[in-house]
């Protein structure tokens, strides 16, 4: 998707390598919004096992900001370049982003997942996450709701009760789409 000229859109940057909460911090205080999703990560040394915030897309950050602020934006440190197809740069949806701040604010645990394009497409309709759409599959006898991130081609996952949700569209409809 184009932006229109002048109007904040988001954005995906990529960033240095373990580099995303200073590309965060410094986009914030440059005036500039800012979302890095962190996740719960169980990490084991010889010595112990400590649970850390880890960034839910390594190597990204996302930013808003309109075409008069992109150089503010790209010129932060840790950042390296914007996401973008055949020189412009590519908008990310503000609902992708807000499935992925809903699902972290539900306070279920979260996960990165690999991109998923073909299942089930869903809508939740109970629970904290009611309203949010993705893709449904079961894993080791559990209901994971995969959200996509179009433009990283990226997916995060959350546990869900089958009875949460409900079809959108016939699994043959969707199945006989992603084949098209």
């Amino acid at each position: 998707m184009l932006r229109q000229e002048g109007q904040p859109a988001w954005h995906a940057l990529t960033v240095r390598s373990r580099h995303e909460r200073i590309a965060a911090q410094s986009l914030r205080s440059r005036g500039l919004e800012e979302f890095l999703p962190l996740y719960r990560s169980k990490r084991a040394w010889s010595d112990r096992t400590k649970v850390i915030d880890v960034p839910l897309f390594p190597g990204y950050v996302f930013c808003r900001f309109s075409e008069r602020e992109r150089l503010l934006a790209i010129s932060s440190p840790g950042v390296t370049s914007v996401v973008g197809f055949g020189g412009q740069d590519a908008v990310v949806e503000e609902q992708e982003l807000e499935s992925v701040r809903r699902m972290l604010a539900a306070g279920l645990a979260v996960e990165p997942w690999p991109y998923v394009q073909a299942g089930h497409a869903v809508e939740v309709c109970a629970g904290p996450l009611s309203g949010l759409r993705g893709t449904v599959i079961r894993e080791k006898g559990l209901w994971r709701l995969i959200v996509n991130v179009e433009i990283l081609q990226r997916s995060v996952a959350t546990e869900l009760e089958r009875d949460m949700v409900q079809a959108i569209r016939p699994y043959r409809e969707e199945f006989a789409a992603a084949v098209a």
